[in-house]
Formats: C-alpha cells, structure tokens, sequence
C-alpha cells in the first residue's frame, strides 16, 4: 500500500507540476490588443425651409395677399386678359447641418384651365412644366437655391377654351419633396 501511496503522489506532483508549467507557457504565448477612444458626436439639425425674407414678386401685376412662411407660400392674383402673367422668386434654403437633396417637384390644380394657363416653375436655373420625380438636386447645409413660379394666361388654339362666361378660380400648387443627403 505504501508503493500505491508513494506512485499516486508522484503522479499528483507531476500533474500539478504540469498543470503550472502549461499555465505559465499559455501566459508567456498569449498576448491581449485593446482599443480605446472618444467620439464626439456633433449636434444634427434637419431644417428646409422657405426663406422668409427672400420673397420678391418679378412681374407687373402683383398679388393682391400672400403670404410666406417657412413650408408654405400662399399668394390670390388676379390675371386680367391673355398676355398677362404673374411671376415671383423665393429662396429655398438648408438652414440646418444636414445635407439634403430635391427628389420631386409636383405640380397640381391645372387639369382644368390648362388650355390657357401656361406653369413654369424654375429650380435653380431649370425648369419645370410637370410633376418631376426621380431628382437629386443637393442642397448643401446652409445653401439655399431659388424658386421661381411664374402663371401665364396664353391665347389657346381655339377661342372656345377661353373662360368667357365667367372668371376662372385655379388653385395651383407646387410641392418640393427632400430627403437627406448623406447616401
């Protein structure tokens, strides 16, 4: 029993010897890579809008009311025969951090007097005469592009779709959609 006893605490002295040799062998091969930093996140603000204080009416006849705010231009003309039009600017500006783009100009309320009324909308040097999709026209942070709408009342092929019984009310609008920029 002696022997058994003797064998069995070698083979305890051995493990134990091998168990902290590995121990020390896995430490001296084993290496540990850290990353540390600070990120600063800079405050991002969304804001299109229409620039107040750049509304200029550009044609002889003038609006009898408008009004500008920052989504909304609203405006009651009075156009008086064919020949006349009425036209005016105003500045779409990023008054915010994000950069944006304009994806659509839509144009709506003609169907009816479009044989007389003539709609050009003019987007930063370009024009439009319908509902465009599919742009991407960017507006950079604290940039602002020009609107121009102008309302012809033109001399149709046929004298009969002219409103000669009584004053035609259109209520026309444009719609500038944006998104963000940053794709």
């Amino acid at each position: 029993m002696r022997k058994e006893s003797i064998v069995q605490n070698v083979v305890i002295v051995v493990l134990a010897i091998a168990v902290i040799t590995m121990s020390v062998g896995y430490a001296a091969l084993s290496q540990q890579l850290k990353v540390t930093g600070e990120a600063t996140f800079k405050q991002a603000k969304w804001d299109v809008h229409f620039d107040e204080n750049s509304f200029n009416e550009t044609s002889t006849i003038h609006a009898t009311d408008f009004a500008v705010g920052e989504h909304d231009v609203t405006y009651e003309v009075t156009l008086p025969a064919p020949g006349s039009e009425y036209s005016f600017t105003v500045d779409s500006k990023n008054f915010g951090t994000i950069d944006a783009k304009l994806t659509k100009i839509s144009i709506s309320g003609l169907d009816a007097s479009k044989k007389f009324i003539e709609t050009v909308i003019d987007y930063n040097g370009v024009e439009y005469d319908e509902t465009t999709d599919g742009l991407a026209i960017a507006l950079a942070a604290d940039a602002s592009h020009t609107l121009t709408v102008t309302l012809k009342y033109v001399l149709p092929e046929n004298a009969d779709d002219l409103p000669t019984d009584a004053d035609v009310t259109i209520n026309p609008t444009i719609t500038l959609d944006y998104a963000d920029n940053t794709n």
